[in-house]
């Protein structure tokens, strides 16, 4: 392996000063909601404010300015923004993960992305890229999408399939091809504007395309390579798709808990038409709120708590297991999905209110139904941990 990467202790922060970074923040997202929804996009000011606190740079190393907070820390800090805007928590979310890829990068190039630029943001997307090897880099061609985050992103990320430079696809020792994610900055793309959408509008997760455009060879990264790690933090013994799934079940977890919270207080004060209560007095209504508040704690509980001993197992020198894995996967994948139905009773429970504009319902039900289509919040995650704790081998999306 090369050279690493050198720890800086002083960025060290608590989970509470990060939560008081949060409240101190949450007037100025929530102000900002409705003009992040319209313009699909996360307003400059709001943006600076968020640069400031280093929310974007929670799972960076340390070596470039980061703070490498803990899973569980990850998971109570998106639900906290959560509560105040889906897309804001979900921008933060995204490139929180993406930049994790610092510590697999040679630490020069991770210091011109991240280390010499504190509003430094890298987002990515599915898609396919082609890498031609030429001289000291690569030259690439590709498409990509769904890159949440990327009209704030000063760099982007494409995986790429790597060729030689006579057209053969390099193969690593198992005979696999060799894939590598290429780092360029975002104004080499072409970008398109894809993302009219249901919910998480202001993620704005658009498209881009690059065309015979070199890149260096220490600007390309295999992610999640134990190989090519260059920083030791115990953070970076976990996968990025680790950490997108306990923050997008934080994210999740964070708009259901608002939206329960909001229908309890219509609740005191709505009566529907021809009856002769208000909400609150209601018996149904009263044992679908204890329900719902029981699900919802029941959700972040089990989510913290695989997240918090796996976090302290890592933390005692075990290596990050597939059972492991499965157990973050399947607490994730739950969260996601109690928070749903959660969110849905409120939702139905809040009758014609819910369905108008700029409400406390409306978007927020429509965030949480896009969470879900996301490849976190994929039902069939149940499948693959249940095939795992059967015997079958563990067969994880990536993420």
């Amino acid at each position: 392996m090369s050279q690493h990467a050198t720890v800086n202790p002083a960025t060290d922060v608590s989970v509470e000063s990060l939560l008081e970074r949060v409240q101190n923040l949450s007037g100025m997202i929530k102000a900002a909601s409705s003009q992040i929804e319209q313009d699909r996009r996360l307003p400059p000011e709001l943006l600076a404010a968020l640069h400031d606190a280093k929310l974007f740079r929670m799972l960076l190393p340390q070596a470039y300015g980061g703070l490498e907070i803990s899973p569980p820390d990850f998971f109570r800090i998106t639900s906290a923004l959560a509560g105040c805007d889906a897309s804001t928590a979900w921008c933060i979310g995204q490139a929180s993960g993406c930049s994790m890829a610092a510590a697999y990068l040679d630490p020069a190039a991770a210091n011109e992305i991240w280390g010499q630029d504190p509003h430094a943001v890298l987002a990515w997307g599915p898609g396919k890229g082609k890498a031609i090897v030429e001289g000291d880099g690569y030259r690439v061609t590709g498409n990509w999408a769904f890159a949440s985050g990327m009209r704030h992103a000063t760099w982007l990320g494409g995986h790429s399939a790597v060729f030689e430079a006579d057209g053969s696809p390099r193969l690593d020792e198992n005979g696999k091809p060799v894939q590598r994610t290429m780092l360029f900055p975002a104004a080499s793309a072409d970008i398109t504007d894809i993302w009219n959408v249901m919910g998480l509008r202001g993620t704005a997760s658009d498209a881009f395309a690059v065309t015979d455009l070199f890149v260096p060879a220490d600007h390309a990264v295999s992610r999640d390579t134990p190989s090519e790690r260059r920083c030791d933090g115990r953070l970076y013994q976990f996968m990025t798709s680790n950490l997108y799934a306990t923050g997008f079940s934080g994210v999740a977890q964070g708009i259901a808990r608002s939206m329960h919270d909001s229908f309890m207080k219509l609740a005191a004060d709505k009566a529907p038409r021809n009856m002769p209560h208000v909400l609150r007095d209601n018996e149904v209504v009263q044992a679908e709120v204890a329900i719902g508040d029981a699900r919802l704690q029941a959700a972040r509980a089990f989510v913290l708590k695989e997240a918090t001993e796996i976090w302290d197992e890592v933390s005692a020198g075990s290596p990050l297991t597939e059972d492991h894995r499965a157990r973050i996967r399947l607490a994730a994948t739950f969260g996601i999905h109690e928070a749903k139905a959660v969110a849905d009773t409120a939702y139905d429970a809040a009758g014609a209110t819910a369905i108008f504009n700029d409400n406390d319902f409306e978007r927020r039900f429509r965030d949480l139904h896009t969470v879900t289509q996301q490849m976190q919040g994929r039902r069939d995650h149940f499948r693959s941990v249940g095939a795992f704790m059967l015997g079958h081998p563990l067969a994880l999306s990536s993420g």
